[in-house]
């Protein structure tokens, strides 16, 4: 007990109904009449949830309308563990085409982003949830055309949508590669692969 002047046995207790702040627990001793002492007991934080009130990752996630439904398996491992840490395959687009030719950067960031929203899905189907993560390393390859500089804005399509998810200036904040190739697999124009750790 952290506050309060408990002196005889406490036989019951009864958890108030009124709204406390994080981590704390209002309880009083009801064996005889409630004299208005009060003891504070602390509670762990709730790991699956960007604050103690808000919505958990994965229900934000599926808010955005981001599909998080199971996927068959496949030719090879989309998001595999290793250790603490949730390492996937490159994710590519639905987008096709070379940046700075025929996608705008727009374009590309959506592509990107679509990228991301893939990779979450391979993330939730390999460890069941994407509460409790935080998100080490992006690595971006850009479709480019010969001149094309601006990689690190397409890539941000795919950075903006972890940082709402994960907070900008917590679990969100990663480390990020944004580069441009003179060809992807089949076309698409984006193709991102990511790194999370399991808290």
């Amino acid at each position: 007990m952290t506050e309060g002047n408990c002196s005889h046995f406490v036989s019951e207790r009864k958890v108030s109904s009124e709204l406390f702040l994080p981590g704390e627990l209002e309880i009083a001793a009801t064996n005889r009449p409630f004299t208005g002492t009060t003891f504070h007991f602390p509670l762990a934080p709730a790991h699956h949830s960007p604050n103690a009130f808000g919505m958990s990752v994965t229900e934000k996630a599926r808010e955005l309308g981001i599909d998080l439904s199971p996927q068959e398996k496949g030719y090879l491992n989309l998001c595999i563990r290793s250790g603490n840490q949730l390492i996937t395959s490159g994710h590519v687009s639905d987008k096709k085409g070379i940046l700075g030719k025929d996608v705008s950067v727009e374009e590309g960031y959506a592509a990107a982003k679509d990228c991301c929203e893939k990779i979450l899905r391979s993330v939730h189907d390999t460890h069941g949830t994407l509460d409790g993560l935080r998100v080490i390393k992006l690595l971006g390859c850009v479709y480019s055309d010969q001149g094309f500089t601006d990689q690190h804005l397409v890539i941000n399509g795919a950075s903006d949508l972890l940082h709402e998810l994960y907070g900008k200036d917590g679990d969100g904040y990663h480390a990020r590669s944004a580069v441009g190739f003179a060809a992807l697999p089949t076309g698409v124009a984006v193709e991102v692969e990511a790194i999370f750790e399991i808290k």
